[in-house]
């Protein structure tokens, strides 16, 4: 039935105990590699991971609705461009969250990613970040978070300290120079710190600096901010563009397919410690699942997520408690409907991740969600 029983091919809509395997619960183990990449704009789930054996789905979309991509299952049909994606997803280091939202129901991009970054029933309802948060349940060691941006996104601020790195487009200054900032700095005690940490996170950078730009070099770069024991063990990826109102078709194969570079380069580079990393790629919310006037979508509330590293508890699966598509089904006649929440994929994967049990977890990284 393609109705609300395609469930659980993984198993994830229902709570902790139908996903996770048998474990004693302990302090979250060392070494383990998270990270999150937000997908501002409103990522079209249906476009990523397509319903193909929806039979509503083709009459919908029209010419959004043709794929190439690998069937995943009798369902799902993973959109073309995400050929590294298939790959790993045969190799279980690979899974996907269908009909996923946060509880934001309405449809305005600054509330939704509000909303999703910082873990809140409501917009502007919490002033810190849920990976912020987490970091207070890991071990002090590992409490090293970067965002790949200009500014800390909301999702990573807080009471726990972490940095920001983004390449600079000036050129370099003068070795002299920075020698003398650095003896300049050394006497005082909260700059000098400061300023050790960014010549520690500029050197690691540096090995990357000629990798140009795309997916790849993205990729190449978040591993190299990874590696070593001094490496940061969270980092945080802001991908924008994702708001395909106009000729949708093209954007999303150009988007999906930086995607699936970086996590290529990612998964190469990181070398052995693929195996003790999770990345968690995710938007604020959907897109319309009629097609525009314009070959694109509108804002929606229901998406997909991907989740990618190489020891993931439900690698090769999708988890989809499946609402369909036919006109009675839509959330508001437009939408695919909701129906696995966001923060319950987190809850139940960082679990799984770090060894944490799942009651402490959510009530210190998403106290709002019951």
């Amino acid at each position: 039935m393609l109705n609300r029983r395609h469930l659980l091919t993984a198993g994830l809509a229902t709570g902790t105990a139908t996903i996770l395997p048998k474990m004693a619960w302990a302090a979250a183990d060392t070494d383990r590699r998270f990270i999150f990449v937000l997908q501002r704009g409103a990522a079209d789930g249906l476009g990523i991971l397509a319903p193909t054996g929806d039979p509503s789905f083709a009459p919908l979309r029209g010419e959004l609705a043709a794929t190439t991509g690998t069937k995943l299952d009798s369902l799902f049909t993973l959109h073309p461009a995400m050929t590294e994606t298939a790959n790993l997803f045969a190799q279980k280091q690979a899974a996907f969250a269908h009909a996923i939202a946060s509880g934001y129901r309405e449809r305005s991009h600054f509330d939704g990613q509000n909303v999703l970054e910082c873990g809140a029933a409501r917009p502007y309802g919490r002033d810190d970040g849920w990976m912020n948060r987490l970091l207070s349940l890991l071990p002090g060691s590992e409490r090293r978070a970067l965002a790949l941006a200009t500014a800390v996104p909301l999702a990573l601020r807080g009471t726990a300290e972490v940095g920001s790195y983004a390449p600079s487009r000036l050129p370099d200054a003068d070795t002299g120079l920075m020698e003398r900032v650095a003896m300049l700095y050394a006497e005082d005690a909260q700059l000098a710190p400061l300023w050790s940490s960014a010549i520690q996170t500029e050197a690691m950078a540096a090995t990357t600096e000629n990798a140009g730009r795309g997916g790849a070099a993205a990729g190449k770069l978040i591993a190299s901010l990874m590696n070593g024991a001094e490496g940061a063990r969270m980092i945080m990826v802001e991908s924008n563009g994702w708001d395909t109102h106009v000729n949708q078709m093209g954007r999303l194969n150009g988007l999906l397919k930086g995607v699936d570079d970086m996590i290529a380069a990612i998964r190469t580079d990181l070398g052995p410690a693929w195996s003790k990393t999770v990345v968690l790629v995710a938007t604020e919310f959907g897109r319309t699942a009629l097609v525009n006037g314009t070959k694109g979508t509108d804002h929606g509330t229901a998406s997909a997520a991907m989740l990618y590293g190489g020891g993931l508890a439900k690698g090769g699966t999708i988890m989809a408690d499946w609402p369909g598509l036919a006109t009675g089904q839509l959330y508001e006649g437009r939408d695919l409907k909701p129906t696995m929440r966001f923060e319950r994929l987190v809850i139940d994967t960082l679990s799984a991740h770090y060894g944490i049990e799942p009651g402490k977890l959510q009530r210190t990284v998403f106290p709002d969600f019951v």
